[in-house]
């Protein structure tokens, strides 16, 4: 641990207590005293911040030319040449003396939360203290520029004031065994982004050790570990790369929900700007920076490099103030000073002179050190160089006479060392130590690691020889050696499939290990590398050439396009002027504004043009054609429009590139085979840097002959085929001993696996049903390293015997078929015992499977409801399943060709059943023989079933042309028409649909049924015909439910006029049968049939008064609605009494009316797009899953429809449920903060002054922002004052957004010019409290709709959906509603004849069947016999039906 203490030759050079800050106060205030106060000569002052400390006389800031020129070495430095190699060696810098306020900030001093979180140290450093103000009592973002001291303290302090910030009570700080219990834990998140994953497992161990004592979570998100949902919401601190957070916050699900959490996001060396993966840090810094803005939430950016020349660009990039945030700190801060020493080692490089003269270099330096006394440490760049070069080390010294220099035989514990070692079956570890050299690398067993790291922090080895993830702290020795030696600066990288100088950061790393404070005074670092290199790394750590050089302009420019696919995808860019702005949040803009020569701009381009407009706007044009080309966005050059396609979608989801997308269009077909596949993988661009070495050759074709099943396209003569053959290697889980093939193959397999994904994901959005299976069983076989032809059981933790005997004796065996054995008789197959029989039987039974049933369910006479029940058949091991079992299930042509329709499931352990319903179109007048439904699962191999259904013998209903054609008639007048003259109607002519009708609704007496648009007016037509009846008629209307039965009376009576005929709404049975004589009575349908059970004197008289029966919104017909109405036909068939009925658009009204006995010339069914009022309907469909985030998705689009509306516009938003309203509130006050609009969605004429007599009326104070902004909420939930206020508000035009859940649709009492409906799914709890996705009716959607229709004004009706449901909506929408019969699903039937049976009115089955056949439900059965499963014949279906239902009385 780092004590920062006085320790060490700076520390004790310079003095840092009280006193001695007080002492240089007095100093600087005398000499300012005896200053004078002018000198008499003007001068420019340059800019002087105030934190940036550094010895050197040259302004740091500067040193770079235009085109990243170096300048000079530090002062002191020497040269030395040999025969075979120049030294240059760098002296340390000299301390920067303390400012005349500094002091180290003694732990005592701070407050309980810091102090806890600084066990054992005294103070803290020179360099902490500095920062300790800023970082941790400010929200200042940070810029520390550092090479050694220590920033992962810094960034605790940062770490610590989000912790300070989230604390139930600022009081609990002093009671620090309260303050874990204080932490708000949920409301934040801190994201930790290190540069490699050895660091962050290195982070995640340290933060995690310092915040354990106040339950704070740390954990690792990287490409090898993997947070689940649950995980991930239980986690404070999140410690990831670049790579592995660009990737999730470019998701806009799963990991990527916890973005919109994250207070403080760390990123440690920030000076990777300049290097290869310098586009990707950018590329996160921008999207956190736009979603601050977009947000308007409180994101701390906090900065962590090494020293670097320009950092007042990297400030500006970070946001960071200048004069707060901005911390420089030179070398000469180095608690322990360094000298450095750089060796360029003469010779070609890789020739075998060069490789001599290094490991000569090398041994001079080492033998130089050890006589000395000291220990050194020797850093290699391979696992096995390490003992290669401590073999070399020990043959020079053997030939040199110099082996005893190295011996440690007289070290006091030696024997308890070699007692230690002699239990290794290490024997090069072994034979080493004897003469004091040690090994060291990750691929070593843990505890010979363990045993190297405590051997040489004893001194009982001289030198130790390791690779350079030591460095970084992973397996770490207590302290490192003062002596440090990097031997070769040549590093394989499997990324690029060769050889690489080793990285900057890995120099500085290894450099940064030399002398730890508190246990060394100096430290000495040697690098050893090719003389072609030796100018690279003297400017490189010096810190003279570093950030904004060509380089970075080709980098960030190339994989521009790739970044701007991401943000379309994610939808924070929808335009190019977006784009545009997109760009000035990146590096590339603050570099192109400080030197814009070197990105191709002229010199005085800046000054016409200074925030490089012309530039940014050619750059993303550009990158926007490629997209377009590439079929990744839609791209309309006209409005400049981005919108993300399916490709798109998938590429930023699974980090592929443009040019590889490029290559799938070409090569992708609908039916390939897995060699095919393989052989499309390998060659995307991903894999371009795998190159094909002569030497591999020879093992290369072994693996193609000897153990890979499948083909390779162009064998071992391409680097295609060798990318082919490691990946089919890895599969098969093939032995290679190259070590650069061994990490090629990891690389590939890493690359590989994700690319499959992609292409999976892009055939099922092309709807190739062939290949889509090919790739989920390729996907899993990467995943799982085992192909599809082997067992499925071999995916358990079964014993090799098993699993060889189940291949050898049971292959021919389903698991279905072994889970339904007996353990025993398991064992019996496979030639083994019971124990290994039961073994067996846990496997197959814990194997994921499901049991599928169908149910066909036409809907029309072209489209087809394919219902599927899905049944778990296995059982659950949260070890094995987690929390779910994702499953893909679609349903395919006959020719398994073509997916029509698709869903992704999962299945959890509560889960017990589930449905999933695909509406297909029959094309043509005959349907295809069959289909076929496919279940498979996610990640289990084998795991899926299909069931072949046969459409053969199937039913469709006939197709009738059954729509009234709406004719061109002059519109009655209603001031001269008799019947409707005496009442206060709103308007002065009859629309068109109502004069057609109005003859056979008003002056006939015969059944009427009236099909027609929300709108149409068809209640106030039929009111004329009730009050045409007389003022002693007795008519009856029935409603579905009670709030539209309010709705109804509130309509009637609003309309009464002078009319004198009593309307009453009755809900209660015993009242409605005591309502007798003149008069409306509303009621609804339970009301009516609980009235009709009662079977007593009062019913018949009842009855006996009824003349006429309007039944209302029939396309709500449900079981109860329906069973009410057929036995009020049945009580009243021999009266003389009128039955109309009314519906929205119906697609096949013709069963309706000959259920309601209406004649043909009483029919009228009108189409959607007959309505009077202007009707524009916008779809805009999603591929996101139902969650949070796709409402953070939606929330853009609907505030650009609110926006693009009339600003004295109303609109109601319909979201799933209550909860969402709040959030998706919060998100549009959001977007209207992004496009600066601070009044919201209030009225033209409202303020904000306006609203404060409403606000504070208000009794819900979580209200007040969102009425503040324009926005109300419709929920029986919200507080009875509250809702009519909002009403009230929204009524009189002062808001204009009405937020309203899904339930609530019925009940809303008003309507908008627009209406936005948000998903069309939503989360319904089963009865074993599984949540299941469940669809909205069509019934909901048309009642939604029906909300933007207003007389004599257009509306808007925006739908968003997903893509698989947006066809089936929009055509019901468009052409009418199905209605089909829920009498024979519910188990309203069954309890109506129970009771009638108690009651006696129902002797026998007879009289059962007789009721029946009143119902709508006979009517349909024989028009869609197959969607009640009545064929063959009804009436053998309904004696069936009736045999069902008839059980014995009790």
């Amino acid at each position: 641990m780092l004590l920062n203490s006085a320790s060490g030759i700076g520390n004790k050079a310079l003095d840092f207590t009280l006193e001695e800050a007080k002492r240089r106060m007095e100093d600087a205030f005398q000499a300012n005293a005896s200053r004078p106060l002018f000198t008499g000569t003007a001068h420019q002052a340059p800019e002087v911040l105030p934190h940036v400390y550094t010895s050197s006389s040259i302004v740091q800031g500067n040193v770079l030319s235009n085109f990243g020129s170096k300048y000079m070495l530090p002062v002191g430095t020497t040269r030395v040449d040999s025969d075979n190699w120049e030294e240059v060696t760098i002296p340390p810098a000299r301390p920067v003396p303390p400012q005349t306020s500094e002091r180290l900030i003694p732990v005592t001093e701070l407050d309980g939360l810091a102090r806890g979180s600084f066990p054992g140290y005294t103070s803290l450093n020179r360099i902490q203290s500095i920062v300790y103000h800023t970082a941790y009592g400010t929200n200042e973002n940070l810029l520390i520029c550092d090479l050694f001291q220590g920033k992962t303290d810094v960034a605790m302090l940062t770490v610590l004031r989000v912790i300070d910030q989230n604390l139930s009570s600022p009081t609990v700080k002093s009671n620090p065994g309260q303050l874990a219990s204080a932490i708000k834990r949920d409301d934040f998140k801190i994201i930790y982004v290190a540069p490699m994953k050895a660091l962050a497992a290195e982070i995640v161990r340290k933060l995690g050790k310092r915040l354990a004592w106040l339950s704070i979570r740390v954990r690792e998100l990287t490409g090898d570990m993997q947070l689940t949902k649950a995980e991930i919401a239980e986690t404070q601190i999140i410690v990831t790369t670049p790579e592995k957070w660009d990737v999730v916050t470019r998701k806009p699900t799963g990991e990527g929900e916890l973005a919109s959490k994250v207070k403080l996001l760390i990123i440690d060396e920030v000076h990777l700007l300049n290097e290869e993966r310098g586009a990707v840090i950018e590329t996160i810094v921008a999207r956190t920076l736009r979603q601050v803005e977009s947000t308007q939430s409180l994101i701390r950016v906090v900065g962590l490099s090494a020293t670097l020349p320009n950092y007042i660009d990297v400030a500006d990039f970070l946001r960071v103030s200048r004069y707060h945030g901005l911390f420089y700190f030179d070398s000469s801060f180095r608690p322990i000073p360094l000298e450095q020493h750089f060796i360029g080692v003469r010779g070609k490089p890789n020739s075998d002179q060069s490789r001599r003269n290094l490991d000569r270099v090398t041994y001079e330096k080492v033998i130089e050190l050890v006589q000395q006394g000291h220990q050194v440490m020797v850093f290699v760049h391979a696992r096995k160089e390490t003992v290669k070069s401590a073999k070399i080390l020990r043959e020079m010294a053997l030939q040199e006479g110099t082996l005893d220099d190295f011996s440690t035989q007289e070290h006091p514990t030696i024997f308890l060392f070699r007692r230690d070692i002699g239990t290794s079956r290490n024997k090069e570890m072994k034979e080493l130590f004897n003469d004091g050299f040690g090994i060291h690398h990750a691929g070593m067993l843990r505890s010979d690691r363990n045993m190297m790291e405590k051997m040489f922090e004893a001194r009982a080895i001289k030198v130790l020889c390791c690779t350079a993830t030591l460095a970084w702290g992973v397996n770490l020795p207590a302290h490192a050696g003062k002596h440090l030696i990097i031997k070769g600066t040549q590093v394989y990288d499997s990324s690029k499939g060769a050889f690489v100088d080793l990285s900057v950061l890995d120099v500085l790393q290894i450099f940064g290990r030399a002398g730890r404070p508190g246990m060394e005074t100096s430290g000495e670092g040697y690098i050893c590398t090719p003389e072609d290199k030796l100018t690279h790394y003297l400017d490189a750590i010096t810190a003279q050439v570093r950030g904004g050089t060509l380089i970075y302009l080709h980098r960030f420019i190339a994989g521009m396009v790739d970044s701007l696919n991401a943000e379309v995808s994610l939808g924070t860019v929808t335009t190019l002027k977006e784009a545009i702005q997109w760009i000035g949040y990146t590096y590339l803009f603050v570099r192109m504004r400080r030197n814009p020569m070197v990105y191709g701009l002229s010199h005085d381009e800046p000054v016409d043009d200074p925030q490089l407009g012309n530039k940014r706007h050619q750059l993303v044009k550009a990158a926007a054609q490629k997209l377009a080309a590439a079929g990744m966005v839609n791209y309309a050059e006209a409005t400049e429009f981005l919108e993300v396609t399916d490709l798109g979608r998938i590429a930023a989801k699974y980090y592929i590139r443009m040019a590889s997308i490029e290559i799938f269009n070409k090569e992708f077909r609908p039916i390939m085979s897995e060699a095919d596949i393989l052989g499309l993988l390998s060659m995307s661009t991903e894999f371009d840097q795998v190159q094909l070495r002569e030497n591999e050759v020879k093992e290369l074709k072994h693996l193609m002959d000897e153990i890979i099943p499948c083909e390779v396209k162009g064998g071992t003569d391409t680097s295609q085929g060798k990318v082919n053959i490691l990946l089919q290697s890895y599969i098969s889980r093939a032995y290679v001993e190259d070590f650069a093939l061994v990490s090629d193959m990891a690389y590939v397999a890493q690359n590989g696996g994700r690319i499959i994904r992609a292409l999976l994901e892009i055939a099922i959005s092309r709807k190739w049903a062939t290949v889509c299976s090919v790739l989920m069983a390729m996907s899993k076989a990467v995943e799982k390293r085992m192909w599809p032809f082997e067992h499925p059981l071999a995916q358990f933790d079964l014993s090799q015997d098993v699993l060889h005997n189940l291949q050898s004796w049971g292959d021919d065996y389903t698991v279905a078929e072994l889970a339904s054995m007996t353990a025993v008789n398991l064992g019996e197959l496979i030639h083994m015992n019971e124990r290994h029989g039961a073994a067996l039987l846990k496997a197959a039974k814990q194997f994921p499977t499901g049991v599928l049933t169908h149910r066909l369910r036409p809907l029309s006479a072209d489209l087809l409801k394919v219902s599927i029940h899905i049944v778990k058949n296995f059982e659950w091991s949260t070890r094995l399943h987690g929390t779910a079992e994702p499953f893909w299930i679609w349903v395919e042509d006959h020719e398994g060709i073509e997916i029509i329709q698709w869903s992704h499931i999962l299945l959890r352990q509560s889960t017990v059943d589930m449905d999933v319903d695909f509406v297909i179109a029959i094309r043509g007048s005959k349907p295809p023989a069959s289909v076929c439904v496919r279940f498979m699962s996610d990640r289990w191999m084998g795991a899926e079933d299909e069931v072949n259904i046969s459409l053969e013998n199937l039913i469709m209903p006939a197709f009738t042309d059954c729509h009234t054609p709406l004719l061109d008639l002059p519109f009655l007048p209603v001031s001269r028409n008799k019947v409707a003259a005496p009442f206060k109607l709103p308007f002065q002519y009859f629309n068109g649909i109502q004069t057609q009708c109005f003859w056979a609704s008003i002056h006939t007496s015969q059944n009427f049924l009236l099909c027609a648009p929300s709108g149409a007016g068809k209640s106030t037509l039929i009111m004329l015909a009730l009050w045409q009846s007389g003022p002693e008629a007795s008519a009856l209307i029935i409603v579905p439910n009670r709030s539209l039965a309010m709705e109804t009376a509130s309509l009637y009576k609003l309309s009464q006029g002078f009319s004198r005929i009593p309307i009453e709404t009755v809900l209660a049975s015993n009242i409605l049968l005591a309502k007798r004589g003149k008069g409306i009575r509303i009621t609804t349908s339970h009301c009516l049939l609980a009235a009709l059970q009662k079977h007593s004197k009062a019913v018949s008289d009842w009855l006996a008064d009824l003349r006429i029966v309007l039944c209302e919104d029939l396309e709500l017909l449900h079981a109860e609605y329906e069973l009410s109405v057929s036995l009020l036909m049945h009580h009243t068939q021999m009266s003389p009494v009128r039955y109309i009925g009314l519906a929205n658009c119906l697609n096949d009204p013709t069963d309706l009316a000959h259920w309601l006995h209406v004649p043909p010339q009483g029919t009228f069914s009108f189409r959607p797009s007959d309505r009077e009022q202007s009707l524009a309907v916008k779809v805009v469909s999603f591929n996101i899953p139902h969650s949070a985030v796709l409402f953070k998705a939606m929330a853009k689009p609907a505030h650009t429809a609110i926006r693009e509306g009339s600003p004295d516009d109303s609109v109601l938003v319909f979201v799933p449920s209550f909860a969402q309203c709040h959030g998706v509130a919060t998100d549009l006050i959001t977007q209207c903060a992004v496009d600066i609009n601070t009044r919201g969605f209030l009225g033209r004429d409202t303020s904000v002054e306006d609203l404060e007599p409403y606000l504070s009326r208000l009794h819900n104070h979580a209200l007040f922002e969102l009425i503040s902004h324009g926005i109300g909420i419709f929920h029986e939930s919200v507080h009875r004052a509250d809702l009519g206020l909002t009403l009230q508000l929204y009524l009189e035009g002062i808001i204009r957004v009405l937020i309203v859940p899904r339930d609530a649709c019925w009940t809303v009492p008003v309507r908008a010019n627009m209406v936005i409906v948000m998903g069309i799914q939503y989360l319904k709890l089963s009865s074993n409290s599984d949540r299941q996705v469940r669809e909205y009716s069509i019934q909901e959607v048309a009642r939604m709709q029906a909300c933007s229709v207003r007389p004599e004004r257009p509306g808007t009706f925006n739908l968003f959906c997903q893509a698989e449901q947006r066809d089936p909506y929009i055509r019901f929408l468009n052409e009418g509603l199905p209605l089909e019969s829920d009498l024979t699903i519910t188990s309203s039937l069954a309890e109506w004849l129970q009771d009638m049976r108690k009651e006696g009115s129902v002797v026998g089955k007879q009289d059962c069947m007789d009721a029946i056949s009143f119902t709508f439900f006979t009517r349909r059965a024989r028009s869609n016999p197959v969607y009640y499963d009545a064929a063959p014949g009804m009436e053998e279906y309904i004696s069936r039906l009736v045999d069902a239902i008839w059980e014995p009385q009790d």
